[in-house]
């Protein structure tokens, strides 16, 4: 399967799961201890809305804090499937793919960035599936695809503060938990009661 097909997996898996949140569920804690369920979802719209500029050559001080703040408003499902679809309008343009991304931490070839991207919306789809008590189950050959390339970069996100320290899991553990521990979450998480 090409890399666009499996970042539009993750990207569905995502934005299934935000039209899942019930309406008490937003303040709802999540793997990620720092966001509560409609921080994460933020998050992932914020990442989206700067993929049209990124992909169109634009640079971090180009774009600047135009994205700054609350980006889902009040309908946070359709704040989540916009940004979803101009981000994939944005890696559909004939060529997109090749060009160079002018990240915070670097130049990257676009299709790196679009692994990043996959990477960023299959474990937050994870996360907003633990924190509202979804299926968690991701896309197979999406997350194969995103383990392949994290093996090759998960010290650097690690040592960065990116990721927390990976999480052990069983030998005989699923390719998604192993992944899903990799980006230092625990696969068994449960929200606190």
């Amino acid at each position: 399967m090409e890399l666009i097909d499996l970042y539009r997996h993750g990207v569905a898996g995502f934005t299934d799961r935000v039209r899942q949140v019930r309406p008490e569920q937003w303040s709802a804690p999540t793997p990620c201890t720092d966001w509560d369920v409609r921080a994460l979802v933020n998050h992932i719209v914020y990442e989206e809305r700067w993929m049209p500029p990124l992909l169109g050559g634009a640079t971090i001080e180009d774009i600047g804090s135009r994205f700054d703040g609350d980006l889902l408003g009040d309908d946070p499902a359709a704040a989540a499937t916009d940004a979803a679809r101009q981000a994939d309008a944005a890696i559909a343009e004939p060529g997109a793919l090749d060009r160079t991304v002018h990240l915070s931490f670097g130049d990257f070839p676009a299709a790196d960035y679009l692994r990043q991207m996959l990477a960023d919306h299959l474990v937050h789809a994870w996360d907003l599936a633990a924190a509202i008590g979804a299926d968690r189950t991701l896309h197979p050959e999406a997350v194969a695809e995103c383990a392949r390339w994290f093996a090759g970069v998960e010290d650097a996100y690690r040592s960065g503060g990116a990721i927390g320290p990976r999480v052990a899991v069983p030998p005989d553990a699923s390719e998604q938990d192993r992944l899903i521990a990799g980006f230092g979450r625990d696969p068994a998480w449960q929200p606190s009661s």
